[in-house]
């Protein structure tokens, strides 16, 4: 997938991000600084007032927009939904909690390109959602599953599980994170195979979900931004193992992705 670059700020991308709490501020992070790393041009992050004040110490190349509150919740809607007006896509869960609530009332009512990972997915049903790409791990997916198909039992093949997600799932995109990423919507699927099992580590789904964002806020294509995104994620992780093993950090990843950014 080649982006073509456009010459004004913003032209080429605003990813806004939704989530981070005082447990996980890092989780935001992670996902913002990929989402820059993949070409957008401005990310601004919603998070609680001090998990944002964390986040602009940290860097300043991110914008943050704070809310009163430890966390995150449906009283916060009204003012994230008006804001998103001037973003191209919304990347919601990272750090987020279990928000049931307040996570439909976003990914319902705001009619943009979405990417829902973390513990956004465990609260939503993706028949009832349009245009996102879902990124769960396997635990993650069969949470959605049971979710979204609340008739329906759980195969022991993921290969049957996906078949009878596809029947439901709209114009979504779902990047199912594995030993090889399955990415598939209503017609296709594509095998990621970059990638190697150093990436257990914590913040990789993170900055996946980042790489995504970014994709998407430049391209408005679902399937290839995933399918992108899976790629360099795969690949920067392969050549952190070349360099540190199984030592390295995940942020450790957003300092040689660019290697692999197309």
């Amino acid at each position: 997938m080649k982006l073509k670059r456009k010459e004004h700020k913003g032209q080429n991308g605003k990813v806004l991000v939704i989530g981070g709490s005082e447990e996980y501020a890092g989780a935001v992070i992670l996902a913002a600084i990929a989402s820059l790393r993949a070409g957008v041009d401005i990310v601004t992050i919603c998070a609680p007032e001090k998990v944002a004040w964390t986040i602009n110490s940290y860097l300043p190349d991110l914008i943050t927009k704070k809310f009163l509150g430890k966390e995150l919740d449906i009283t916060h809607c009204r003012e994230i939904i008006n804001l998103s007006e001037s973003f191209d896509v919304i990347l919601i869960g990272n750090g987020l909690g279990i928000k049931k609530d307040f996570v439909n009332k976003i990914v319902r009512t705001i009619k943009k390109p979405k990417v829902i990972d973390a513990d956004a997915l465990k609260v939503v049903n993706i028949s009832l959602i349009t245009e996102a790409i879902f990124t769960p791990h396997i635990k993650e997916f069969e949470i959605l599953f049971k979710n979204s198909l609340p008739k329906k039992e759980l195969k022991n093949k993921v290969e049957q599980n996906i078949k009878e997600l596809q029947k439901v799932m709209n114009n979504n995109v779902v990047l199912l994170k594995g030993k090889e990423d399955i990415i598939f919507t209503k017609e296709n699927v594509h095998k990621n195979k970059s990638g190697n099992n150093s990436m257990t580590v914590g913040g990789t789904g993170d900055i996946l979900a980042g790489l995504c964002a970014g994709y998407l806020a430049q391209s408005k294509n679902l399937f290839e931004s995933a399918k992108q995104a899976a790629y360099v994620n795969g690949k920067s992780g392969e050549h952190m193992f070349k360099q540190r093993g199984y030592t390295y950090f995940a942020s450790e990843m957003l300092d040689e992705m660019w290697r692999f950014i197309k």
